[in-house]
């Protein structure tokens, strides 16, 4: 695939494990950042080399930077490597656009891309080869995007083992601001509002607050710019959850618990709709709980008896018990596995049940 040698400039958690990924792909990557012990750990950990890229023989150019300084880092590579595709990996495209139509430089070559992966954590140590396996990757090229360009970064997609969907540039503004930036923001709602809760309540908190509140953790800074460009789209989602929240206090003022029933519904089909595995239909998975010991290999004896059931598990999270010295790992399996895998578990002498609907807890 035509993406080698590539640069990538920015060597945070998105751009280290581009770098990662196209390494381990067997193609050469060259890393820039503006703070060089960035690259240097990225280097170390296998996302590419330090040494300065031959501008006429990059073939593509991946920026990974935060959103106030994407404008002007793509113009800059546009300029430096004359004969290479530029792409992006940021959140918001229509600003970033904006700017190249005003710059007069040759937008052709660039192409917009925004990997929907990441997590709450930054910096090149947590970067890894496969953070976009399986994750839906957007491209959003623009009228003047040469057909070479999408195709490199189409490449580009593949190489990461991402899944590549084509979207307008303002529809994937609206897009995200509907499933990633405004979901960030009641996350940060909720966890600032804890903030109100004493110490000896937060006690009671179990994996349901956790999951509400883990994005919360991201960094202020960098979702400060993320909002600032992508405000247009924003605005109109966050004063649709105001009107829902208004009408869910009036029910619950007017008919007590009763009242919030059409929203608890509301929420129950909204959860439905999110896509499964690989872009698939949604599957509403049945979660089953493990106590496990807090001890070593533990979780891996429990693991290689999962792997003995020969059942498949869709995902899984741990909460640690704050009182005793166990956890619970939650599993999710399809629904036809489910029994399996308990009367397997129990025989192997596991404590296993249904998850509790408001932790993961056994009920």
């Amino acid at each position: 695939m035509s993406v080698s040698p590539a640069v990538v400039i920015g060597a945070g958690l998105v751009g280290a494990s581009v770098g990662c990924a196209l390494s381990k792909a067997g193609h050469r990557v060259h890393l820039e950042d503006r703070n060089a012990s960035h690259a240097q750990v990225a280097a170390g950990i296998g996302a590419g080399t330090t040494a300065p890229a031959d501008p006429d023989e990059v073939v593509l150019v991946v920026v990974a930077v935060p959103p106030a300084a994407l404008a002007g880092v793509i113009i800059d590579a546009l300029t430096r490597f004359g004969q290479a595709t530029v792409t992006d990996v940021g959140s918001v495209k229509a600003g970033v656009l904006n700017a190249l139509w005003d710059s007069g430089g040759d937008v052709t070559r660039y192409v917009g891309s925004h990997p929907m992966a990441g997590s709450q954590f930054s910096g090149p140590l947590t970067a890894r080869a496969d953070l976009f396996t399986d994750r839906t990757w957007v491209i959003t090229p623009h009228r003047k995007s040469s057909a070479s360009a999408t195709s490199t970064v189409g490449d580009l997609v593949a190489v990461c083992g991402a899944h590549a969907v084509i979207m307008d540039v303002d529809v994937h503004d609206s897009a995200v601001a509907r499933v990633s930036h405004l979901p960030h923001l009641m996350s940060v709602l909720m966890a600032g509002h804890l903030n109100e809760v004493p110490t000896d309540q937060l006690q009671l908190a179990g994996q349901g607050l956790r999951d509400v509140t883990r994005i919360a953790g991201s960094d202020p800074g960098l979702w400060e710019q993320i909002l600032g460009a992508n405000s247009a789209a924003v605005l109109p989602e966050l004063r649709a959850v105001q009107r829902q929240l208004d009408t869910l206090i009036a029910a619950i003022e007017s008919d007590g618990t009763t009242g919030a029933r059409s929203h608890l519904e509301r929420g129950v089909a909204g959860t439905r709709r999110i896509p499964g595995k690989h872009g698939a239909a949604p599957v509403q998975y049945r979660q089953l709980v493990v106590e496990i010991p807090d001890a070593p290999g533990s979780l891996s004896r429990l693991f290689a008896d999962v792997a003995e059931a020969g059942v498949n598990v869709e995902d899984l999270s741990i909460q640690h018990d704050p009182d005793r010295q166990i956890g619970y790992l939650a599993l999710a399996v399809a629904p036809d596995q489910a029994e399996v895998l308990i009367t397997r578990m129990a025989t192997a002498g596991w404590a296993i049940g249904d998850a509790d609907p408001s932790g993961d807890r056994p009920s």
